[in-house]
């Protein structure tokens, strides 16, 4: 009979843990649901605003005409020199920051050892908390002033590399954390020396999120504006070569132009705001169909 009672009283026991459960899990649920949507809110509001402003002077003209003689109260003008200036300047730093940014964290994961590896990790740590005008200093004092090179696009490139570089090492280096050892082992046993495993299994493996750790890095640095103060300068017509001169950027333009007392300039840096926005997404949606094809040959 005490056996009897035994199993009935832990078939209630059970019971209610069950609803215990059921209950916690949907006020868990309940409450991931509505911290998303919380956090999405700001988002779909800036989005929104930036949209709803900037598109009223986003036009054909203002993608191919620069600021060259462009009174304060006339309505023409565009930031076709701030685009070419963003993209040549974003370029500059990809180019420089992502393949020694993956250089760095292939190191730390796969060949460092003892304390070089902690010095290197601790450096990238301080890096990332780097304000990016003391990266846009640094740059002003050693290229601008140190080596009389001056304001250009290509010093921008290099601040902007700067403030890059630990943010790709980090996300480089936790995605390749995330391959597992038995891939590696596998490929060592085939008599595969350990270059090879990393180019072709380790980066392939962990390529989609080394991919969305650049596009974190490169959407970071797009919208800088302190170093482009201190390196580019800024310049009102259209100059396609970053080492030769002062160049603009669409940060360094919607900041003059949303410094205006005009509304016709304020608009325009609306505009020039929806634009940088435009191109960070179009660059993340390409990297992410790129990095999606190459996945797809490597499996």
């Amino acid at each position: 009979m005490s056996a009897a009672l035994g199993v009935g009283l832990g078939g209630v026991v059970s019971a209610s843990t069950r609803r215990r459960r059921s209950v916690v899990n949907a006020i868990a649920c309940t409450a991931l649901g509505a911290s998303v949507v919380i956090a999405l809110i700001p988002l779909a509001l800036v989005l929104g605003y930036t949209i709803s402003k900037g598109s009223k002077a986003l036009t054909g003209s203002f993608l191919t005409h620069s600021m060259r003689g462009v009174g304060p109260l006339d309505g023409t003008g565009g930031a076709y020199h701030a685009i070419i200036g963003t993209l040549e300047q974003v370029l500059i730093a990809s180019l420089i920051a992502i393949p020694l940014g993956l250089l760095v964290a292939v190191y730390i994961v796969e060949y460092g050892r003892g304390p070089l590896r902690s010095a290197v990790r601790f450096l990238i740590d301080v890096m990332t908390g780097i304000p990016s005008i003391v990266a846009g200093l640094f740059i002003f004092a050693f290229w601008v002033l140190g080596l009389h090179r001056g304001f250009s696009g290509l010093a921008a490139g290099l601040a902007l590399a700067v403030l890059m570089l630990p943010v790709v090492v980090r996300s480089a280096e936790e995605m390749l954390k995330l391959v597992p050892d038995n891939l590696r082992e596998a490929s060592y046993a085939l008599g595969i020396p350990r270059w090879r495993t990393v180019v072709s299994v380790v980066l392939p493996t962990a390529s989609a999120g080394i991919t969305t750790g650049v596009m974190l890095a490169v959407a970071r640095v797009t919208g800088e504006t302190a170093p482009l103060l201190l390196t580019a300068f800024g310049y009102d017509a259209i100059r396609t070569s970053p080492a030769k001169g002062p160049q603009s950027g669409l940060p360094l333009f919607v900041f003059q132009q949303a410094g205006s007392a005009f509304d016709v300039a304020v608009r325009r840096a609306w505009a020039g705001a929806l634009t940088l926005i435009a191109i960070v997404l179009v660059l993340t949606v390409v990297a992410r169909v790129v990095a999606g094809r190459s996945q797809l040959k490597a499996n």
